[in-house]
């Protein structure tokens, strides 16, 4: 019962205001200083909104042929998008090798997820949840796919479906995205722990085209405070040594900005919005989250980001 309750804390702790500012000191997590809110932002806005309406309009075109249904009743956007064909289906090509391998400032990912202004109801929804988001001016983002979190994000949406047009994306709740930048609430946190050497041996009993190689990984560090000699481990777990590697700590290559989306967004692009008002009472612009590159990121390489920024 106990390890079950820590946990659960484990999950929670990072998300109560007062464990937060009594640890932000410590070296285990890494933070990122702003001098105030209005300066927290990598690339403008207008630069943000460019690219989502950029990639919106190429994945409408090579959506296309399913567009019927909005085409009909909006035909000026079908003579909209009609005079562009060749140039955004080369855009969308473009934008797919993008994906692959971003630079500074540019393509940005999106942080999925139900918006909730601070007096609204999230209680229920953020036990065990570990992917609510919160913004400066203590807007919250919901970004968990499963449970409670999963079915308001659906139930809003559909509440603010207008015939047949979608003003939210729920394609991130399913495993066929339609939205590839969609991603955001699942980017690891980035850590300034110290180098990690590793042991590379060749397992036994493995053959190498089954496993990375046949290869097997442990931590030099990890013998040594336990007073161990390598010597000894290795035949334990393989037959022979190959190498050493150091693992260097995994500093943040993107970074959060908040975004408004404006209220002329074009109505046809919405339905690649992966974000929902709880409620729609206020009137009020959608609040949308990116991640922004922090420098060139190669092809493969994971994204980590900073979880604090702390407004000074």
């Amino acid at each position: 019962m106990l390890r079950a309750l820590q946990r659960r804390w484990n999950a929670y702790k990072y998300r109560f205001v007062p464990w937060v500012a009594l640890n932000l000191r410590r070296k285990r997590r890494t933070l990122r200083y702003v001098p105030e809110s209005s300066q927290d932002k990598i690339i403008s806005d207008e630069d943000v909104l460019e690219t989502l309406l950029k990639i919106f309009k190429a994945l409408f075109i090579n959506d296309f042929s399913r567009q019927a249904h909005i085409l009909a009743l909006l035909p000026e956007i079908k003579c909209k998008y009609l005079e562009l064909p060749t140039v955004e289906q080369k855009q969308s090509k473009g934008c797919e090798g993008n994906s692959r391998a971003a630079g500074w400032g540019r393509d940005p990912v999106e942080r999925a997820g139900t918006v909730y202004r601070k007096h609204e109801p999230i209680f229920f929804q953020s036990l065990g949840n570990p992917f609510i988001f919160r913004c400066i001016d203590g807007v919250l983002i919901d970004g968990n796919d499963k449970g409670i979190s999963r079915s308001v994000y659906r139930s809003c949406s559909r509440r603010d479906q207008l015939g047949p047009f979608h003003m939210s994306d729920e394609s991130w709740l399913t495993a066929a995205l339609q939205n590839p930048l969609a991603v955001g609430q699942y980017v690891n946190n980035c850590s300034h722990d110290p180098p990690v050497s590793l042991l590379v041996f060749r397992m036994k009993g493995i053959h190498p085209k089954m496993w990375d190689g046949g290869k097997g990984y442990l931590a030099k560090n990890r013998w040594a405070e336990a007073g161990h000699r390598v010597a000894d481990q290795v035949p334990q777990y393989g037959s022979s040594m190959l190498h050493e590697k150091t693992i260097h700590e995994k500093a943040a290559n993107v970074c959060y900005q908040e975004f408004d989306v404006p209220g002329y967004f074009p109505v046809e692009l919405k339905q690649y919005l992966p974000n929902i008002v709880y409620s729609h009472d206020i009137e009020s612009h959608l609040r949308c989250v990116v991640l922004v590159t922090l420098r060139d990121i190669k092809q493969g390489e994971e994204l980590f980001s900073n979880y604090y920024t702390v407004v000074s």
